[in-house]
């Protein structure tokens, strides 16, 4: 411990030379929103190839629960295939993404892999393995086979990063199935399995075990992508809406295989929402 100190008190100028460096560094990232983008692309291509690295070591001992969730979907795909008809005026595309037609508008869908991602805070994150090369932008919806993940915030060449639902700085557009009454869905930043749903008042008939999904009055999702069912509500006295507790239909502990979502349609759709942004400020 003696010899730690004296070597220490020997190097010191270089000790506080390295300090006032980082501590430099950290105001100029705080203060100047082009660097730290920069930086932040940066750390998330470093960050991305370790966890890339550390997942590929873990879905090697996952790979035949992997299988059957993949085996699982492929005939799920191919009993939709025999019930539905092609739609007409489908565009083929040479990406990556495939083409799908909702009443909503033309959406693409991208296979990406899950290569880091948490549950335990206030505002978690996803890290997938695809990037601006693949076609990916921010603001663009991650789903499963089970339901809705989250929405795509930052970009890099090989890979992204996304609010999940376990967010709290982020509600999702949803309704209830057998009614299609609009309301949002909010996690409470408790339990990863269980979210809320908000805006619901007590004229709207409920029942445990109804179907949540996404409403379509936003340009990230299609209309009717599962989000969960409806495990319980209560009527809090002096208040105008239900307690609302929904359980999330993605288990985000097991997340491997996603798929970004992309509307072809965003740009037009946010034409219009701004022109009657700026008619109403006008009014």
């Amino acid at each position: 411990m003696r010899s730690l100190f004296r070597y220490l008190l020997n190097n010191y100028g270089f000790f506080l030379f390295l300090l006032l460096e980082i501590i430099s560094l950290v105001f100029v990232f705080n203060n100047n929103s082009y660097q730290r983008a920069k930086y932040l692309n940066s750390a998330n291509q470093v960050t991305g190839v370790v966890y890339e690295i550390y997942s590929s070591v873990m879905n090697y001992f996952n790979l035949s629960k992997v299988n059957g969730r993949l085996a699982a979907e492929n005939a799920r795909l191919r009993s939709n295939l025999k019930l539905h008809q092609p739609r007409e005026n489908v565009i083929p595309d040479s990406k990556a993404f495939t083409f799908i037609p909702y009443d909503s508008g033309y959406f693409e869908f991208l296979s990406a892999r899950v290569v880091n991602n948490s549950v335990n805070h206030p505002y978690n994150y996803i890290m997938l393995n695809k990037g601006r090369k693949d076609g990916i932008k921010s603001d663009q919806g991650i789903i499963s086979v089970d339901g809705i993940v989250g929405v795509i915030t930052n970009v890099t060449n090989n890979y992204s990063v996304g609010l999940s639902v376990l967010n709290q700085s982020w509600s999702v557009s949803s309704k209830i199935k057998k009614s299609d009454f609009f309301c949002s869905l909010f996690w409470d930043g408790k339990d990863y399995r269980y979210a809320n749903l908000m805006e619901i008042p007590f004229h709207v008939s409920l029942q445990s075990g109804d179907t949540i999904v996404t409403s379509g009055y936003s340009s990230i999702f299609p209309e009717g992508v599962l989000i969960g069912t409806i495990e319980s509500f209560e009527q809090p006295q002096g208040e105008n809406y239900y307690d609302v507790r929904v359980k999330l239909s993605v288990n985000f502990k097991t997340l491997t295989y996603v798929e970004v979502v992309e509307n072809k349609n965003t740009t037009e759709i946010n034409q219009l929402e701004k022109l009657i942004q700026n008619a109403a400020s006008n009014n």
